[in-house]
């Protein structure tokens, strides 16, 4: 399956709310040596019911677009 999130950093919270077809995430860690999206990874895999190894950003890394593949 594969996911469009658009990445909110430094944000009051984390959340996860589906906006236009996409999913947008709210993250509390700042944009800054890859802890944002080690961060988007853990959330959304609480989200989706799945494990960290089946999360991968494969497209968008250093961008607030991202696309993301979760292999079930």
């Amino acid at each position: 399956m594969i996911l469009n999130v658009r990445v909110i950093p430094e944000a009051s919270r984390n959340l996860i709310k589906k906006e236009n077809g996409s999913l947008k995430a709210y993250l509390t860690k700042p944009a800054d040596k890859g802890l944002a999206n080690e961060q988007l990874i853990n959330l959304l895999a609480e989200y989706l019911n799945v494990k960290r190894y089946q999360i991968e950003i494969i497209k968008g890394k250093t961008s607030r677009n991202k696309v993301v593949r979760i292999s079930r």
